[in-house]
């Protein structure tokens, strides 16, 4: 350990009281896709008060490329909400349209490279458990919102990443070249990093670093360095519209938007799988008809795809669209495709990842390093990859381990809150590796 790391680490640990505290704070009041208006406003606040060029709102979100974004009225009660509950209204009304995002740049005096850092911020459609034994409820922080939850571990992501930032920002005589702190909306679904991605605020990124907490390394004092096998994805709705007629006195008038839908979605589980690696398709919802002697007019599918890679999921996408627009054909019926989501497939740069490895090995702060990890899911925190990657930068997602008192996504999730110092200790001590002066 050198006395950077030394420096990190005490500057994390004077911060770990504010850290739990922010963390608490952004679990009480969370805020589920594109409706980060509370938590952005704080976010964006706190850049500014660091020192940082804060930019957010159309600046760093294209509209045309976001994904499942909440109807106008939803997006106007949840504005209201946000301010209620403290966020600034100025700010409010800069991010209308559900324009969460934040990006905040800060140039070093001497030159280097571009360092990106992300953070996602949204929370989960869920409702917390009222259970008296959930820490949460015991220490007076869980979710005051309906079907709103921070069951991912999100708030805690914007909290280091806000502890990060002040760290960078006490170290800049010492760093060199450009750090931009990415903070996201609608990771949830895989709808938000499109939209930042297009906005070109990435193109110019030597590194590219995220995290997470939990999946793979699940224990406090765990660390997966190297992570492999995210699996590109694309989540849709398709909507079918029929003529409705009496099933007795007419039938033949009518146009089955049912039987269109049911014809789609067993033709869309047999599609052929691809050779060159792996690939998935769901259809998780089928609703359709009005009523038993109905023939039915309206019907609507919710499926995703997903594959090794971007190429075997776009496969996998066009293949499903092809077959939900000729099931709709053969009835005559027509169908509406909406995109509701997506990410790309990606894996780790190797040599950034053995550069965080070895940060990770001389902070010594964890128990156990896990040498590689295979993500198997998606996460779109891989349009930064795939981006960077592509433009000739490097790029890696890490997970840091915490003690869970229930899985991703469950009523009763929480973690182990020591897990936030560590997330910042790794993540700003990667970052100082990269930008420190040579």
């Amino acid at each position: 350990m050198d006395a950077v790391d030394k420096k990190i680490i005490n500057l994390a640990d004077k911060l770990q009281g504010a850290i739990v505290a922010r963390r608490r704070d952004l679990h009480k009041y969370p805020e589920t896709a594109w409706t980060e208006f509370r938590t952005a406003s704080i976010v964006i606040k706190t850049l500014q008060q660091l020192g940082y060029d804060v930019q957010f709102g159309e600046a760093v979100i294209v509209e045309s490329k976001m994904m499942g974004v909440p109807s106008e009225i939803i997006l106007e009660d949840q504005m209201k909400r946000a301010i209620s509950q403290g966020a600034d209204p100025d700010l409010v009304k800069k991010m209308i349209g559900g324009k969460t995002g934040v990006v905040a740049s800060y140039k070093f005096s001497k030159p280097g490279p571009v360092l990106g850092l992300r953070f996602d911020m949204d929370a989960n459609d869920a409702n917390e458990t009222t259970e008296a034994n959930h820490r949460p409820n015991k220490c007076g922080f869980a979710s005051v919102n309906a079907n709103a939850m921070h069951a991912c571990g999100h708030d805690g992501h914007t909290s280091v990443g806000l502890a990060v930032a002040e760290i960078l920002m006490q170290m800049k005589d010492e760093l060199a070249g450009t750090v931009k702190l990415f903070f996201q909306p609608a990771e949830e679904g895989v709808r938000g990093a499109k939209a930042m991605v297009e906005s070109g605020l990435a193109d110019d990124i030597d590194y590219m670093l995220g995290a997470h907490f939990g999946f793979k390394a699940n224990k406090t004092g765990q660390i997966a360095c190297n992570v492999t096998g995210f699996l590109a994805t694309s989540k849709f709705d398709a909507e079918f519209t029929g003529v409705p007629a009496h099933a007795g006195a007419a039938p033949e008038v009518g146009r089955n938007a049912l039987l269109a839908a049911a014809t789609a979605a067993l033709n869309l589980h047999a599609i052929s799988r691809h050779s060159d690696g792996t690939s998935r398709i769901n259809v998780g919802v089928l609703n359709a008809g009005s009523g038993r002697n109905v023939i039915p007019a309206n019907a609507i599918l919710k499926l995703e795809t997903r594959g090794a890679t971007s190429t075997i999921n776009e496969y996998m996408s066009k293949e499903a669209k092809r077959i939900i627009e000729a099931a709709a054909q053969m009835y005559e019926v027509k169908v509406k495709i909406t995109e509701m989501g997506g990410a790309a497939g990606g894996n780790n740069t190797k040599n950034l990842a053995d550069k965080i490895t070895t940060v990770a090995q001389r902070l010594d702060i964890f128990n156990e390093i896990i040498p590689h990890s295979d993500f198997g899911a998606s996460e779109d925190f891989s349009y930064f990859m795939e981006r960077v990657q592509k433009n000739g930068g490097q790029a890696a997602y890490m997970m840091v381990g915490a003690d869970l008192a229930a899985g991703h996504h469950d009523s009763y999730f929480d973690f182990d809150e020591r897990s936030l110092g560590l997330a910042v200790k790794i993540i700003a001590g990667s970052a100082a590796e990269l930008l420190l002066q040579k």
